[in-house]
């Protein structure tokens, strides 16, 4: 179902061809992280500590020295002593330091998983037997799993050398804290001591892991003049290249990066764990290294997004109108202090127009993997906490729900709480989408419960780099930067053949590595078909602008005199004024009127634009076992303008999937001891395609005026609303407020009994 389309008619924009990598992917014809092999390849193994805290007294590497076929050993000592350097990790950035010692242990192990060895032999066999020999001495120290124990100034540390935020003054120090991030407006404590209505509540997250199909994987090869070749699977290869250069402490021009075919990310793969661990160990062995993580490696060494304790209080006047906000938000971090927070904060009430809030975010500590971005990063969170409350106000009004979220939007040109012009948005016509769609309004059967919510992502541009370049027989060769992850190498044909005026099939799209196109920063905070979309059509025009110069001497005028109109150059005046030549006869000339056509182009946009959603969510609970079954669902999205509408689709449904098992099943387990009881997804669950109804998508396309075809990011925003929409409908279902996620069966049973 479609709402008007945005402005603009386009030929091939907006269509929905068959998408270029499909065949190979589905024929397991795609090279993936774990598909690829060098000759002469040895095989990596890695020795994580089983403790979630312990300081690393001595390791004896002797015995796996001496298992046959064994030809390196690498510990933290062998990597490079860095400088604690500020460096891009994804759409954020942190400390090389921190990260060099995430990916090996160096003095103290700090979370159950945490690698302190790594070994490199011709089989995976002998890799996995010589890593069962070395021998860690370890001097187990307190942990702390639990973000409110964590935060208690009596808390055991995480770790040794804590820079602790500074609380200001008369506030005790809080070992565990690593940023305090405040954020205000108006006078929260007056306008909420004089309004009509107000509602509070505590709530509860745990982390949780993007859940991506394929592991981390990496091959790396140091070859004899320094140099590192780098293969493997990221969101980012770019990024790749310049963390690996900084752990290493050589030069980034000295790591080349291939990208491989990503079976997921979500923000997970935005990071490094395994290419510097190759690097060093095939620098010591003279030999290719690969090394491959396990699904139980992958959930207890790579980062999770952040569990959250969250405290929200708000106020409204009789009329509903909300006019003060007091949050307080504490995320965790992991091992190592990371950038969630502030996201969190800022995406607090960034759909709202609320004119006095005191809003303030935590980072805390614990022992447990460094967390990482997933999807709308920090958002998902705060937005279960501030929509549950909303609808806790609406009820207390006696207040439709999205009537409600409709008197408080906040409106296209506003000012968002990071002092960001928001342009325009489309909030309010989600929600008046929403409720027009006939989901809201259908009837609900025994035990079922309706909740809706909305929520938003700032969305970004930041720096990509494109080319275009033409074949002798007229094909259109696109090679740009960033891996395809949602349907990137379709949209970027799209909107290349758009610009050309050619037809989609006869553009190809080429994922280069980071020696053969300039930079892009990652795949991730929904930016790549904004950004690197407009690096392809810049790139594009350069074509048409040398095109028309190269029709302009076959003609023998001035290229002033040829314009360039669906797909081919026409002349405007003179002796051949009509006579026109098409892309794929100036093509054929090329050798003769000058050489080679193709123009590369980098840009860094800055005219993004925030994307909104607004998510109906019908449950069904089973009032003997507590189990709950999400019986219908709706998605309605501000998508700017929908490139290839199958794709936006499929990213509003991914994205309230995983929202869905965020809030129903998806949580770290650790016991007592810090260790990960659930590092599988045989006791992680994730949702299923039987778990789920079909999920109904509106796309409402309010187009971007800073895009020529009007994108907006869309792959963040479907996460962000489903927590609260499933949180809130479950929590009409029960008769009690359910805060604390996930709402698993046990949970409900005990609330339906009055525990």
């Amino acid at each position: 179902m479609n709402a008007p389309e945005a402005k603009g008619s386009f030929k091939f924009v907006g269509s929905r061809p068959i998408r270029p990598d499909g065949v190979e992917k589905v024929t397991g014809k795609a090279v993936f992280g774990t598909d690829y092999k060098a000759a002469n390849m040895l095989h990596g193994a890695i020795v994580r500590s089983p403790h979630p805290h312990a300081r690393i007294k001595s390791i004896d590497t002797s015995k796996a020295e001496a298992v046959p076929g064994v030809k390196a050993v690498v510990t933290g000592a062998d990597f490079p002593s860095i400088e604690d350097i500020i460096v891009r990790t994804g759409e954020s950035s942190g400390s090389a330091l921190d990260m060099s010692t995430n990916i090996m242990a160096k003095g103290e192990a700090l979370y159950d998983g945490h690698a302190v060895a790594a070994v490199a032999a011709v089989t995976k066999q002998a890799a996995l037997e010589a890593a069962r020999l070395i021998a860690v001495d370890y001097e187990v120290l307190p942990h702390v799993i639990d973000i409110n124990d964590a935060f208690a100034a009596e808390a055991p540390k995480v770790k040794e050398g804590i820079q602790a935020a500074d609380l200001g003054e008369g506030q005790a120090t809080r070992p565990n804290v690593t940023m305090k991030f405040p954020m205000a407006k108006g006078d929260a404590a007056a306008a909420m001591a004089s309004a009509a209505h107000v509602v509070s509540g505590h709530y509860s997250l745990k982390p949780v892991h993007q859940g991506y199909i394929e592991p981390h994987a990496a091959v790396a090869t140091w070859k004899a003049d320094g140099k590192v070749d780098v293969w493997c699977s990221s969101q980012g290869q770019f990024d790749v290249r310049g963390l690996t250069a900084s752990v290493l402490h050589i030069d980034v021009g000295n790591v080349r990066v291939m990208p491989l075919e990503i079976g997921g990310g979500f923000g997970g793969k935005t990071t490094i764990y395994l290419e510097p661990v190759a690097a060093l160990l095939s620098k010591k062995s003279g030999r290719p290294v690969r090394v491959a993580m396990t699904r139980e490696e992958v959930f207890r060494a790579t980062g999770p997004a952040p569990g959250g304790e969250i405290d929200v209080k708000l106020g409204a006047d009789a009329d509903g109108k909300i006019v003060a906000a007091e949050i307080d938000l504490k995320y965790s971090s992991g091992a190592f202090s990371g950038g969630d927070v502030w996201a969190g904060a800022a995406h607090s009430i960034n759909h709202y127009a609320i004119e006095n809030y005191a809003v303030t975010g935590w980072n805390v500590l614990c022992n447990m993997p460094k967390h990482a971005a997933y999807r709308a990063p920090g958002a998902p969170q705060i937005n279960f906490a501030v929509e549950c409350a909303v609808n806790d106000l609406a009820e207390k009004l006696g207040m439709d729900p999205i009537e409600m979220r409709l008197k408080n939007a906040v409106l296209p040109g506003a000012t968002g709480p990071m002092g960001n012009t928001l342009g325009e948005i489309g909030l309010v016509e989600c929600l008046e989408a929403a409720k027009a769609h006939p989901h809201y309004s259908a009837p609900l059967g025994a035990n079922q419960a309706r909740g809706v919510a909305c929520g938003s992502w700032m969305n970004y541009g930041g720096p990509s780099t494109a080319a275009v370049a033409l074949a002798d027989d007229g094909s259109v060769l696109v090679t740009e930067g960033n891996p395809d992850i949602g349907g990137s190498r379709a949209s970027m044909a799209l909107m290349a053949a758009e610009t050309l005026g050619v037809p989609y099939e006869k553009v190809s799209v080429t994922i280069a590595d980071t020696g053969s196109i300039g930079y892009s920063m990652v795949t991730g905070g929904s930016r790549t078909t904004y950004a690197t979309g407009i690096a392809v059509i810049e790139a594009a025009k350069g074509v048409i602008n040398i095109m028309r110069e190269r029709a302009a001497k076959m003609w023998e005028c001035d290229a002033g005199d040829v314009e360039w109109d669906d797909g081919k150059a026409v002349c405007k005046t003179g002796d051949n004024a009509g006579k026109t030549l098409t892309l794929a006869e100036i093509a054929a000339k090329a050798g003769a009127t000058g050489g080679p056509i193709a123009f590369e182009n980098g840009v860094n946009p800055l005219q993004h634009l925030p994307g909104y959603g607004a998510h109906i969510c019908d449950v069904e609970v089973d009032k003997e076992t507590g189990n709950v079954s999400v019986v219908r669902y709706t998605v309605v999205q501000d998508v700017g303008k929908a490139i290839h509408p199958a794709y936006v689709e499929g990213q509003m449904q991914g994205g309230a999937v995983q929202g869905i098992g965020w809030a129903l099943n998806e949580a770290y387990i650790y016991n007592k001891d810090g260790r990960l009881d659930n590092a599988g997804f045989l006791d992680y669950r994730i949702p299923v395609a039987s778990d789920m109804p079909m999920i109904d998508t509106v796309m409402v396309e309010k187009a971007n005026p800073g895009h020529p075809y009007g994108v907006k990011g869309v792959g963040e925003v479907p996460i962000v609303p489903p927590l609260a929409a499933v949180g809130s409908a479950v929590s009409k279902a029960v008769g009690k407020p359910m805060r604390s996620l996930p709402i698993s069966p046990d949970k409900v049973h005990a609330a339906l009994n009055g525990g």
